[in-house]
This record gives C-alpha cells, sequence and structure tokens, in this order.
C-alpha cells in the first residue's frame, strides 16, 4: 500500500520499520522538527526522522498542519492510509479524510483508558493489571475513533516504563502490519465505537511529578520509580542536594514518612517502606545505595525531604 507515517519518538521507529520491512510504500514521513538537545544544545533529529533518513524517505517537519498549504502538501502525496503513532501534532480534519482509507492509530493503552500523551507511565503509576495496544480508526477527538484491533498484556508487579514501551512498541509493529494486511486484502475489519464508560487521560508528564512525597504509600512511590524512569526522573532531597531513585523496593516497617529506618536506606511511608536500591547523586555515575552509603553517610533517624 502507499503509505504516509507519522510519528516522533523511539517508541515509533519499530512501527515504521515493520511498515518498510512488509513491503509497504512509505512515500512521506512526517515527524516533529528538529530541536535543541545535549550539552551543546544542537539540534538533533527526532528518532523517527533520523530512521527515515538512513532508509531514504522523504520527512516533512512542519511546526502545524492547520495551514491550507501544508493540507494540500499532504493530501497531493495520494496516500492509501496514513499510520500514526505518537506524532505529536493535532490531524485537522483535511488532514485525516486525505488518504484514501483515512489515518490509523497506534495507541499504547486498551482504549478508551489512557487517552492522551503518557499511557505507558500512566497504566504504571495506577496500578493497572493489564495494558496494550489499540488500532485505532482516527477522528477529530483525542483518541476518540473506532477501534479496529485490539490486544492486551499482563502488568507485572515489577514492570518498568522502558520495559513496557519496548513491548508495546514490538506489539504495535506486529498489529499494524496485521491490520494492513486486512485493508489490502479487502477484508473489512470491524470498527468497535469506543464506550463511553471507562474514559481516562492520561495526562502530559511533568517534572515536578519526580519528587518522592513519602505521606504516599510505598507501593505507590514503588510504581512512581518504575513509571518515571529515564523521564523526568525520581528523586528525594537530603541537605538540599537531589538524589536520584532509579530502582527501588518495597519494604516492611514503619514511622514518621521520611525517616531513614535502617543502615540499608530504607525510608518510612505512608504506609510500609521504600528502600532505594540503584541511586544517582548529581554529577556522578549511576551506583547502588550500598556503594553510595560507603562514602556518604546516612545515618537511621534522618529525616529526607
Amino acid at each position: 500500500m502507499k503509505l504516509v507515517f507519522m510519528g516522533t519518538p523511539d517508541f515509533s521507529v519499530p512501527i515504521l520499520d515493520s511498515l518498510v520491512e512488509a513491503g509497504h510504500q512509505v512515500v512521506c514521513v512526517y515527524s516533529q522538527p528538529p530541536r535543541p538537545a545535549g550539552r551543546g544544545h544542537k539540534e538533533q533529529l527526532t528518532p523517527v526522522h533520523a530512521f527515515a533518513h538512513q532508509r531514504g524517505i522523504p520527512v516533512r517537519t512542519p511546526k502545524s498542519l492547520k495551514s491550507p498549504e501544508a493540507q494540500a502538501e499532504f493530501a497531493a502525496l495520494d496516500a492509501d492510509v496514513a499510520v500514526v503513532a505518537a506524532y505529536g501534532l493535532i490531524l485537522p480534519q483535511a488532514v485525516l479524510d486525505a488518504p484514501r482509507l483515512g489515518c490509523l492509530n497506534v495507541h499504547a493503552s486498551l482504549l478508551p483508558r489512557w487517552r492522551g500523551a503518557a499511557p505507558i507511565q500512566r497504566a504504571i503509576l495506577a496500578g493497572d493489571p493489564e495494558t496494550g495496544v489499540t488500532i485505532m480508526q482516527m477522528d477529530a477527538g483525542l483518541d476518540t475513533g473506532a477501534m479496529l484491533l485490539k490486544e492486551s498484556i499482563l502488568l507485572l508487579p515489577d514492570a518498568t516504563a522502558s520495559w513496557l514501551h519496548d513491548m508495546l512498541a514490538a506489539m504495535g509493529a506486529r498489529m499494524i502490519v496485521e491490520a494492513l494486511g486486512k485493508l489490502e486484502d479487502e477484508d473489512p475489519l470491524p470498527a468497535t465505537p469506543q464506550p463511553a464508560e471507562g474514559v481516562t487521560y492520561a495526562h502530559k508528564l511533568a517534572k515536578e511529578e519526580g519528587l518522592l512525597d513519602w505521606r504516599q504509600t510505598a507501593v505507590e512511590l514503588d510504581r512512581k520509580v518504575r513509571a518515571l524512569n529515564p523521564w523526568p526522573g525520581v528523586w528525594f532531597e537530603m541537605a538540599g542536594e537531589r538524589i536520584k531513585v532509579i530502582e527501588a523496593a518495597v519494604m516492611p516497617g514503619s514511622g514518621v514518612p521520611g525517616t531513614v529506618l535502617d543502615d540499608q536506606l530504607s525510608v518510612a511511608c505512608g504506609k510500609f517502606a521504600l528502600r532505594p536500591l540503584k541511586v544517582q547523586r548529581a554529577g556522578k555515575a549511576a551506583m547502588t545505595a550500598t556503594e553510595m552509603l560507603r562514602g556518604h553517610s546516612i545515618p537511621k533517624g534522618t529525616v529526607l525531604g
């Protein structure tokens, strides 16, 4: 099929790769514009842009698709279908209507749960027992279109955002090829409207969410550590220093929230205790909590911020 692909982050790359490997003709890729990154603040291509460049696929990076000119350029591609995966721009109705078979979205949740920007992290933060991928026929709403395919995966108690990201990207890559195969064979996929019940929104992550609030339960804080690494990261403060927590474990224990309970850095929470296992001090490499404590003692009874 003649495709346009629209995506931006790492999550989208396996999906684009699967379309190319399946033999579809990707005539153009749309991605977010390059942005300054790193210490030198040099403009860097998005992961999708870099992958498409390596494959010799033309790339467009408009800041908006609202102008008549941008919409005419999109329509002129004369695509059978557009595949969208974490693109980051709203598609106006004129863009949605341009491909012969419309626009399909690869969304990393079991819609209607977790519509929006951060479904992977929000599923972990909420303690959902499962999540998955939905292939959706896009409409003008925010992830409100009819569902064409849906597949679930169990969310294990130790699931991290990085692990889940990779699992769902691979699942979405396989599912979109299946969906396009059915469309190509004129094997109609049942379009199931999303139910009105169970709608939740996965709001964009904010940096301030990474601060550990010891008044929450240890289970909630463990979810935060697993969901918010690598970005925005999770941390506590001690004597004015921010110490990042990369891995942690829920432990028995009680006390005033924020109080260090033992020489292994178990910290009292609203319920039970959280023990950081892997940490990172400012300007230093990540290390185990044991390694940090050898040179940076945090005595029992210390109250952390």
